[in-house]
């Protein structure tokens, strides 16, 4: 029956409590004996020289010795390994006498068979009433399940360095490859052509990816030059193709028939017959023609939607060249092409780039720096030929930084000025 009033226990329910009382402590005493020496730690005093007084059961079972061996014959320090005892010599002894605890040392404790356990240690002074030091009670934790779990994690983390190692080194390959095969679709270096001062240049917007931009300079007879650059679409090893077979086409095709029109003709052929059952892949370029004559060279090019090519003149003046309603090579089976004409006196230059440039951000709203600004840009440098205005330009678009997020080609042909006459006044 359960009473829920306050009164008092009716007769005989007293002497059953304090049966029970009686029960409780009973086990509270056995428990607190057994707790000392079956406790899940190791624990065991010593005299203050270190000579042990005390050690309980599970300590024993650890080391595998008989208490009777322990007790009142070793020290504290006889159960550590050789790198343990000097360590408590040296560190875990001094601080001990000087802050009266020490606590979570990590140490080795030899158990039989002259094995090592990992463990910590905590350990504090008990002193008496005057503040005397009378015994050195220690708590000794097995730590060896602690030290496997350390060791797998530190292996780990070294497995983890390695194939970061790994794959940076392998990045570096890949990127050293890639390096060889972009230079690969570029030319070493341009062809001297009399009369011609030439510059160029080439920014890879991320060493992990092949970019599909390109140019070229070479003879097609008769002391003509035929030259070209452009923008494959995309990036990477598909682009690359592309961009080998773009170059290749364009000589070729050019050897036969160096008219410009006729040129991108050809190559809109072979993109839109190599493409059109697959992966849709085309490209802008312009393609252009050199010929000397008597100190100058006529230019006759064409487009295929490619930004407009650009003349800085010797006056310091700067303008672009049309070549509007260009259309894509490679696009349609047919396909329009803009051609266009000019002369390049001494001390003009003219100017091919991909649109990586012109679509630069810039400044804190990420404009698109534009047509506009790369004319203007243009006239503002002294007219010193191809190579300086390639430098010039070159240094802009490092000045974009993250703001250039595609690759530049950039191409410069130019006529050397006229050397003053000895003799004559400037």
């Amino acid at each position: 029956m359960c009473r829920t009033d306050q009164s008092a226990p009716e007769p005989g329910e007293e002497q059953d409590v304090d049966a029970t009382d009686a029960v409780f402590t009973s086990l509270l005493e056995d428990s607190a004996e057994e707790l000392y020496e079956q406790a899940p730690c190791g624990y065991l005093s010593t005299l203050m020289d270190g000579t042990i007084a005390k050690i309980n059961t599970t300590l024993l079972d650890w080391l595998g010795l008989e208490r009777s061996r322990v007790v009142g014959r070793m020290r504290f320090a006889d159960l550590l390994t050789v790198g343990g005892k000097l360590y408590h010599e040296t560190h875990f002894a001094p601080l001990l006498q000087m802050k009266g605890e020490v606590s979570g040392i990590a140490m080795d404790i030899k158990t039989a068979g002259k094995q090592r356990m990992p463990a910590l240690v905590t350990s504090k002074v008990k002193t008496s009433e005057d503040g005397e030091p009378m015994l050195i009670r220690t708590t000794v934790f097995d730590a060896r399940e602690r030290r496997a779990y350390e060791a797998e994690l530190l292996r780990g983390r070294k497995a983890a360095e390695e194939a970061r190692r790994q794959a940076e080194a392998d990045r570096i390959r890949l990127q050293e490859a890639l390096a060889v095969l972009q230079q690969s679709l570029l030319p070493p270096e341009l062809p001297e052509v009399p009369g011609l001062e030439t510059g160029s240049y080439y920014h890879t917007a991320s060493p992990d990816l092949l970019g599909g931009d390109f140019y070229d300079l070479f003879p097609v007879g008769s002391g003509r030059w035929a030259f070209f650059l452009g923008d494959v679409c995309g990036k990477g090893p598909q682009a690359a193709a592309v961009t080998s077979l773009t170059r290749h086409t364009l000589r070729a095709a050019a050897l036969h028939d160096a008219d410009p029109v006729t040129v991108l003709n050809t190559l809109n052929t072979v993109l839109h017959d190599r493409y059109t059952s697959g992966d849709t892949r085309y490209c802008t370029a312009i393609f252009g023609v050199l010929e000397p004559d008597d100190g100058h060279f006529g230019v006759h090019l064409a487009s295929g939607g490619h930004p407009s090519a650009l003349i800085q003149r010797a006056d310091g003046s700067a303008d672009y060249l049309p070549t509007p309603g260009g259309l894509l090579v490679g696009v349609l089976p047919q396909a329009s092409f803009t051609a266009a004409r000019a002369r390049l006196l001494p001390g003009d230059t003219l100017l091919l780039y991909t649109d990586g440039l012109t679509e630069a951000r810039t400044g804190p709203d990420r404009e698109l720096y534009g047509d506009d600004a790369l004319r203007a840009f243009t006239a503002a440098q002294p007219p010193a030929g191809p190579k300086a205005l390639i430098t010039a330009l070159s240094g802009l678009l490092a000045s974009f930084g993250d703001g250039l997020d595609d690759d530049t080609a950039l191409l410069a042909l130019g006529v050397p000025a006229a050397l003053p006459t000895p003799g004559a006044k400037v």
